[in-house]
């Protein structure tokens, strides 16, 4: 894959789209055409006045609690020390109890599954699968199978309130940060908000979420390494028809499985 940024205009191409079966790349391009996926903050001006941050979450975390079943389309993109180096699209399924699915469709396809006990991480084209206990997976995708449990923040954050950076790319939403549980360091004192306390050498998720309707935009992770992983969607779908096999993996005839951590800070292309 090739990944190339000129200017304000942010234009990437990729190598890997043709593969792609013709209708998933018209929909995936129109997908990525969207102003908020290039960084372009929209929001020409912010409310006075913003609604409470408990009431926010009480609104997150009620609007995916509602539902059994869970579609969404994602973008994620890599950077290292800042610079951009590898970006992925598909789609995310996610199930309750605990259970998700995501399905990669460009630049390469592969798969991602956590079926209640085990991660699954399985690339077609290396006919190999990783499994690992997912209780035990450190891989930056497992915390959003949140959004197929009981739906509470205070399961994967140790603490949660208002961000000031980065900021929300919409003025109808707004940035929260999460310090991860188990993350690299804890937090001794200071108030809540103390972005200059939070950013040292701990992980951080910051979650970008409708302020009216509850709904997750964004989510971004980074680890003191200088590694940051971003996840966008759009086009939530409320319990689709989507059968419970659909998160169970069936190990393809001739594929390996490899027991082991995933690799949840895989090598980007050059």
């Amino acid at each position: 894959m090739r990944v190339e940024v000129k200017g304000s205009g942010s234009l990437v191409y990729w190598e890997g789209l043709r593969g792609i079966h013709q209708i998933e790349a018209c929909a995936l391009l129109t997908f990525l055409s969207w102003p908020f996926f290039w960084g372009q903050n929209i929001a020409e001006s912010r409310p006075a006045a913003r609604t409470p941050i408990a009431v926010v979450l009480r609104r997150f975390e009620q609007r995916y609690r509602r539902a059994t079943r869970l579609e969404v389309t994602f973008l994620e993109r890599y950077r290292e020390n800042g610079r951009l180096t590898r970006m992925e699209a598909g789609k995310a399924f996610f199930l309750r109890p605990g259970k998700m699915r995501w399905e990669y469709q460009s630049p390469e396809k592969n798969l991602f599954l956590v079926d209640g006990k085990n991660a699954w991480f399985y690339v077609p084209a290396d006919h190999t699968v990783t499994r690992v206990p997912a209780r035990k997976s450190s891989d930056w995708r497992t915390p959003l199978a949140l959004l197929a449990g009981e739906m509470k923040l205070s399961r994967i954050c140790n603490r949660i309130g208002p961000a000031e950076q980065p900021a929300p790319e919409y003025f109808a939403d707004l940035m929260l940060y999460c310090e991860l549980r188990g993350a690299s360091k804890s937090t001794e004192g200071g108030e809540s908000g103390s972005q200059a306390g939070l950013n040292e050498a701990r992980d951080i998720a910051y979650l970008e979420v409708g302020e009216n309707s509850g709904e997750l935009v964004r989510v971004l992770v980074n680890d003191p390494g200088g590694v940051g992983i971003e996840f966008r969607f759009a086009n939530w779908q409320w319990n689709p028809q989507v059968d419970d096999s659909f998160f169970r993996f069936q190990v393809p005839p001739g594929v390996a499985i490899v027991d082991g951590e995933l690799a949840a800070r895989r090598t980007p292309d050059p």
